[in-house]
């Protein structure tokens, strides 16, 4: 049953320093959106609790993908579209683009925003799994003040984060690494196109000649929150890639990730799923090492 869009109130701030303004006059009473993808489908469903939204779509001053020697600073209202599109991301930053290119269709990839698929705060998210890989950073601003964080550690629970109901999500910056990175993302759903994942990994590593030196492994829709997998690193690092390194990897994995039962599928499923794309995942970056 579809909501009464007379009961919503929608106001549209002129920039930034008025949004800030509004969230601080009225915590926890506006709710920011941009693309909307994910609330309009609350809406049409009847299922959309929140009462009054601040339109942030327009603002400049979270717009725009910024390039200098260290970083790669993307504008929370980055879309899916324009990260496809660029082409530092496309050759530096590849799990990123490839995550932006399964999320949804193309109307879904032309509205949804990086930002949104952060603090939309799922676990299922396409998209966080690649940042945390990544090492990201979060520009979190508010009227007094603008900070950065790491992104691992944002989430701090189902739904739950390190976001005050005076900030807005400003930017997201990667750090530019070496060249010599290998990058591996799969996302794992009902079909190919236009589906939540059941799972979704990202994972990077380097290496010292056949010793991996460094290694970045990264799941979603196993815990609660997307979820880099440390333990599994810690294990893997230093070592060179072979059947006992992979069989210490997963049984260390399976410790690490708290995979449920719901709709999209099952524990054991997701289980057994996330162990294979681990042992996928350093077969093939052995293969290019």
């Amino acid at each position: 049953m579809r909501a009464y869009v007379p009961n919503y109130r929608v106001v549209s701030p002129s920039d930034l320093s008025d949004a800030l303004s509004l969230l601080e006059r009225e915590p926890g009473v506006w709710k920011p959106f941009a693309g909307g993808t994910d609330l309009m489908v609350l809406l049409e469903a009847g299922k959309l609790a929140h009462r009054n939204y601040l339109n942030i779509w327009n603002l400049s001053e979270l717009r725009g993908i910024d390039v200098t020697d260290s970083h790669v600073t993307l504008g929370a209202l980055t879309t899916y579209t324009q990260i496809q599109a660029h082409s530092v991301l496309k050759a530096e930053f590849p799990m990123l683009c490839q995550a932006a290119s399964e999320t949804g269709g193309l109307a879904i990839q032309n509205r949804g925003t990086v930002g949104g698929n952060i603090v939309n705060a799922s676990p299922a998210a396409d998209s966080p799994p690649a940042l945390l890989a990544y090492d990201a950073e979060l520009q979190l601003a508010s009227t007094s003040a603008t900070r950065w964080i790491p992104y691992e550690g944002f989430h701090t629970g189902y739904k739950q984060m390190l976001l005050r109901p005076d900030e807005l999500l400003q930017s997201v910056r990667l750090p530019r690494s070496a060249a010599n990175r290998l990058h591996h993302y799969r996302k794992v759903g009902t079909r190919k196109a236009q589906a939540i994942s059941k799972i979704c990994f990202a994972g990077t590593a380097t290496f010292n000649q056949t010793t991996i030196a460094d290694v970045r492994i990264v799941f979603g829709s196993v815990a609660p929150i997307p979820l880099r997998c440390s333990r599994t690193e810690d294990v893997l690092r230093g070592q060179t890639l072979g059947a006992q390194t992979t069989e210490l990897a997963q049984q260390t994995l399976a410790t690490e990730i708290a995979p449920i039962d719901d709709i999209r599928s099952t524990k054991a499923y997701r289980l057994k799923v996330s162990l294979n794309l681990l042992e996928d995942f350093l077969s093939r970056i052995s293969l290019r090492a």
